[in-house]
């Protein structure tokens, strides 16, 4: 079994718009979360979302290539252009290598709304043009990412609800592990148009503190009182440790294991302490390293009564009472849902070459449950060397991704 690493990263997202405002938001503790008024008009409960800037792709990309592109892949065609050439991959190597691609993602909302809004008013199908077809599928990251940079290997969309983006990952180390890509292209990315998560809303998911836009999402504390959704994109390019060292590309870190369970019993959106926990304990098995000896672990804590409260039970019956500092990006990101599991990652991999620990802003209350964890409230300077990303999502979906700095 081959060695894994990442040689290449990119993200757009609400704390940053690129590699270097992002390192500077988590290291700052800067929340990118803010109040969308349109929501309340719409009808939301709750008018809080992550602010994500939609990039100007007039000029860059043409027309008919534009036409077929929704906003998550407007996002990842951002973030991958960012990781391929933070791995040192430009086109030429593109068109003479194999590379694949492997995203989460599970909606694109706005172009099936769009679709049915034309059909109503006109209706004449011919009015429709030929790019929406492209936007409307959950494979429309994939499609658009393969045929911009023309990649020509393993090409998939994970949908996995809000651990997409993580399994995505898990999947490409679990390719070039067996020898079958040398680079895959993998992460996940999320729409954030106000139509995209009124069903979510509906679920009196979302958090009401409208007045404090910055202080609303809230992991592991007391007052916690729901998530902030929020989206954008993050790439990263993994790579056969070997052919990496070969071609003098950057390593930004190993991918030591990869960890998946499914809950199995409870409702669709129930979250397990066991469940999860199994996702941990299997991402260890065959890595070569212990619990004991992770320094980091960024938590899939989106902020939610229930969802904190079971992750903190799991992590407690591994963690308490070693080393590993814990927080929750979301504190600043929202919950990027179906990206999170990706973005963490970058989040994580940045922190690790930068000699920090990002905070879990707004935990100024424990719980029961959190009270057991060493959860960092302000920025640490410190060596991380092993990191553990969790992520979970609807339907029992778990996963969890081991990473070291090498």
């Amino acid at each position: 079994m081959g060695r894994v690493v990442i040689t290449g990263m990119g993200i757009w997202s609400c704390i940053g718009l690129n590699l270097d405002e992002v390192r500077n938001s988590l290291f700052a503790g800067k929340s990118g979360i803010g109040v969308e008024p349109i929501r309340k008009e719409y009808g939301y409960r709750s008018a809080l979302t992550g602010i994500v800037p939609k990039p100007t792709l007039k000029g860059v990309l043409d027309r008919r290539t534009r036409a077929g592109m929704s906003e998550e892949a407007e996002f990842a065609y951002m973030a991958s252009a960012e990781a391929f050439k933070n791995a040192g991959v430009d086109n030429d190597y593109l068109l003479k290598n194999e590379v694949g691609v492997i995203f989460g993602n599970d909606s694109s909302a706005l172009p099936v709304i769009e679709t049915a809004r034309i059909m109503n008013e006109y209706r004449d199908s011919a009015m429709c043009g030929s790019g929406l077809i492209f936007q409307s599928m959950n494979s429309t990251v994939n499609m658009n990412i393969s045929t911009i940079f023309q990649l020509r290997g393993i090409n998939f969309t994970v949908s996995a609800a809000c651990a997409s983006g993580s399994h995505a990952i898990g999947l490409g180390y679990m390719m070039i592990r067996q020898g079958l890509q040398d680079m895959v292209l993998c992460g996940g990315a999320q729409e954030v148009n106000y139509m995209s998560m009124a069903s979510f809303d509906a679920l009196s998911a979302f958090s009401i503190r409208m007045d404090e836009p910055h202080r609303a999402s809230r992991p592991f504390d007391r007052d916690r009182d729901g998530l902030v959704p929020s989206g954008g994109a993050a790439a990263l390019v993994l790579e056969d440790y070997d052919h990496a060292v070969r071609r003098g590309a950057p390593i930004l870190a190993e991918i030591l294991g990869y960890g998946f369970s499914s809950n199995g019993t409870g409702g669709i959106s129930q979250p397990s302490a066991d469940a999860s926990g199994l996702a941990m304990i299997r991402a260890f098995e065959g890595s070569g390293i212990s619990p004991d000896e992770i320094d980091y672990i960024n938590a899939h804590a989106t902020s939610t009564p229930q969802g904190d409260m079971c992750e903190a039970i799991a992590l407690a019956r591994l963690f308490e009472g070693r080393r590993a500092m814990i927080s929750s990006t979301k504190s600043m990101t929202g919950h990027e849902c179906w990206m999170a599991g990706a973005s963490e990652v970058v989040y994580s991999t940045l922190m690790m070459n930068n000699g920090f620990v990002a905070p879990n802003i707004n935990f100024d209350n424990p719980d029961e449950y959190s009270a057991k964890l060493n959860i960092v409230v302000e920025t640490r300077q410190t060596e991380i060397r092993t990191v553990l990303s969790n992520s979970f999502g609807f339907g029992g979906t778990n996963s969890a991704l081991l990473l070291r700095k090498i």
